[in-house]
């Protein structure tokens, strides 16, 4: 979402705030986006896996730091707030990982996502307050990646320590919001919700906790990561492999009119309007 919307931090921020948590879906495109925004989400994420894959890269390894602003820069002009996954934001350099945010923000970002990707605390912390002085309107949430790739051998307790170790220096840092993916224990959850001056990121898993009994542990941001990518490109196969097998495919299908209707000049419509899958709705 561009700068021409007022109070555009505010916006973002004030979704941490709400009655209900904050459901994050996490788009690699724009007609992702688009039709995620005309079922009436308010926010959109990207996902670096997704980002990856689209370009044959790996996800992770700081290799897609130009496809990752090419995909902010397509993705900022929409109507929604806009958070970007900028892995570890692609450098160990404070200074260029706010001069990446930076751009982000010109592309009309409204939140960053940085992993610590568990290097030294120290130096995670150094790069999230550098994006605060330098980009003061970008939300910063900081990940941790304590619960995704553990270390072998690490005990629940030394995790957990760990785990509060390196948020407490976040948020001491200036991070606005905090992301722990892998935790689905319901009384870690609670437990961290209790020790955190910032709302808590938790990455839903179809294995772990609702979306309802997350909000009820005091989670105020769910986010969606890579799951609608991978859910996409399974029904791709599938549709693929059931017409090859003489099967009929099942599932939803956007007709050709409706994804038509998902390109920028659709989308934008006129004043007040936002198109629903070529449905005009009047707010």
């Amino acid at each position: 979402m561009t700068e021409n919307a007022p109070n555009a931090v505010t916006g973002f921020a004030g979704l941490h705030h709400a009655d209900e948590p904050l459901l994050l879906p996490n788009a690699w495109d724009h007609a992702s986006a688009a039709a995620l925004a005309a079922q009436g989400f308010r926010a959109v994420g990207t996902t670096s896996l997704a980002v990856a894959a689209a370009a044959g890269l790996p996800d992770g390894a700081a290799a897609t730091r130009e496809q990752t602003l090419l995909l902010a820069r397509t993705l900022g002009p929409g109507p929604y707030w806009l958070s970007v996954d900028a892995e570890d934001g692609f450098s160990d350099d404070p200074e260029e990982v706010a001069s990446f945010a930076r751009e982000l923000y010109r592309a009309g970002a409204a939140g960053i996502n940085l992993e610590d990707g568990l290097a030294p605390v120290g130096r995670h912390a150094a790069k999230i307050a550098a994006v605060r002085a330098a980009v003061p309107g970008l939300f910063v949430n900081a990940r941790t990646d304590t619960y995704w790739t553990a270390r072998p051998g690490t005990d629940g307790r030394t995790r957990r320590e760990d785990t509060f170790r390196r948020l407490d220096a976040y948020q001491q840092a200036g991070a606005q919001g905090v992301f722990v993916p892998g935790l689905t224990e319901p009384h870690e959850i609670a437990a961290l919700v209790h020790r955190l001056d910032v709302p808590l990121n938790v990455l839903y898993s179809p294995t772990g906790p609702s979306a309802l009994q997350l909000a009820g542990l005091g989670v105020r941001r769910i986010s969606l990561g890579s799951l609608l990518y991978r859910r996409a490109l399974g029904a791709a196969v599938e549709t693929a492999t059931d017409v090859r097998e003489g099967r009929t495919p099942t599932g939803a299908v956007p007709a050709y009119a409706e994804v038509q209707a998902l390109s920028r000049h659709s989308v934008r419509g006129g004043a007040g309007t936002t198109v629903v899958f070529g449905r005009p709705r009047c707010d």
